[in-house]
């Protein structure tokens, strides 16, 4: 009998990642973690096993690996045929929920259809994340798939943090803050429980500090209040994302400079942040590495924000016991995490700057008045446990008709619109 597993995919313009895990029992062991990358141009197969054992690397000409649906078959065809592995389910991160969906969802042609109409609200991602469960869908209509989205983890909200102040009939159409990176504060939750139990249940301000960067207010392991809202636009500068801006700037932009929405939708999404900030790079590691006075302003200014927020933040729980780090910047970037860390003095927050610069889990001196921690994010395992959870829920297998009582009904204007 073979091994029962379980495929996540993260898939984004260019590249689709993937891992398996191993079922056992109520458990999952994590496999093999790999990605295509460089669809449609240089294709390339990288594949490691948990010791980071590389397992492939293999390059493709651009015809073998033309779009997601190809390299979806390619990475599969690796794993059927190298490692005799079949996953009974496949599990997929969908950036945005929009109103109708809160939890983990198992995905027909008629939920793919409904998450389309989120396109414009997440256009960088939701178009990549759906690729590849359409592809599936095609090509395996009988494997179970569940979206699991990044929306979800901030749907409990008080309705006076999720309201814009706009007419009322504009939240009930979905116009509305949502969230994102809930499957990263989410793992970081459930880690604190097991990791710093006395903090887990206190005021925490998690920074999910990557290319796409926001922060999220954490009371008692509950979402109370997060830096993004109705799109993944909103909030922390992030590589290319402009974060905050005034609405009048975009009006300005389209009356004044003459722009099309497009256009303001191609400068917000991908050439602001530290990219237009610094005129050199949207990534931290070449801005820390430039003598550029441009690439310490866009560095400063980044770190300034993610002060400005932390304050915002530790307003909505009223007070602060720990502020931990992760995502790309977040895990791995001492010198950011250096700058912020001073921008939190006026909380009590006291860097040790050995282990900062060691990358320890706890970074905080004992004179320090909250926590300081740093830990590495894992939304794929987030997933795949949503992924079990589900299979386990619905006896996927014996009875995939029990789906359709259980999906919701569409509901607001903005599906209807934006379709």
């Amino acid at each position: 009998m073979s091994m029962e597993t379980v495929l996540v995919v993260n898939a984004g313009s260019s590249s689709v990642k993937f891992q398996v895990f191993a079922i056992e029992g109520r458990g999952l062991r994590r496999l093999v973690k790999g990605q295509m990358e460089g669809i449609r141009t240089r294709p390339k197969l990288r594949a490691q096993d948990t010791d980071g054992k590389s397992l492939i690397e293999q390059v493709y000409a651009p015809e073998q690996v033309p779009d997601v649906a190809a390299a979806l078959r390619t990475a599969g065809a690796w794993l059927r045929d190298a490692h005799n592995l079949e996953p009974i389910a496949v599990g997929h991160r969908v950036v945005h929920g929009g109103p109708e969906y809160h939890q983990p969802m198992l995905i027909d042609a008629e939920v793919v259809d409904r998450l389309e109409s989120y396109v414009s609200l997440a256009p960088l991602h939701q178009p990549n994340n759906l690729a590849p469960i359409r592809a599936l869908l095609a090509q395996y209509p009988d494997l179970p798939q569940i979206a699991c989205f990044d929306t979800a983890f901030h749907r409990g909200h008080d309705p006076v943090v999720d309201h814009y102040a706009i007419p009322e009939h504009f939240y009930r159409d979905g116009v509305r803050r949502y969230g994102f990176h809930g499957l990263s504060y989410e793992y970081v939750a459930s880690h604190l429980r097991s990791v710093a139990p006395g903090i887990a249940d206190g005021r925490v301000i998690v920074g999910h500090l990557g290319s796409g960067a926001s922060m999220c207010a954490l009371s008692n392991g509950r979402s109370v209040e997060s830096t993004m809202g109705f799109t993944a636009l909103d909030g922390l500068p992030m590589g290319t994302r402009s974060g905050q801006i005034d609405p009048g700037v975009v009006l300005y932009l389209i009356d004044q400079a003459k722009m099309s929405s497009e256009e303001v939708r191609s400068l917000l999404y991908g050439a602001c942040g530290l990219i237009g900030l610094s005129g050199l790079s949207s990534d931290v590691r070449e801005l820390d590495n430039s003598s550029d006075p441009r690439a310490r302003f866009a560095l400063e200014y980044f770190a300034y924000r993610v002060g400005l927020y932390a304050g915002q933040l530790a307003a909505a729980l009223g007070g602060l016991d720990a502020f931990v780090f992760t995502a790309g910047i977040g895990e791995n970037s001492a010198s950011m995490r250096s700058r912020i860390v001073e921008r939190l003095g006026w909380l009590g927050a006291i860097l040790d700057p050995q282990a900062n610069e060691t990358g320890q889990f706890a970074i905080a001196k004992p004179t320090s008045r909250i926590g300081l921690f740093v830990i590495p994010t894992d939304e794929e395992l987030m997933i795949a446990r949503h992924t079990l959870a589900l299979l386990g829920e619905r006896k996927i297998g014996t009875n995939l008709g029990t789906t359709a009582a259980q999906r919701p009904a569409a509901t607001g204007s903005l599906r209807r619109r934006a379709s």
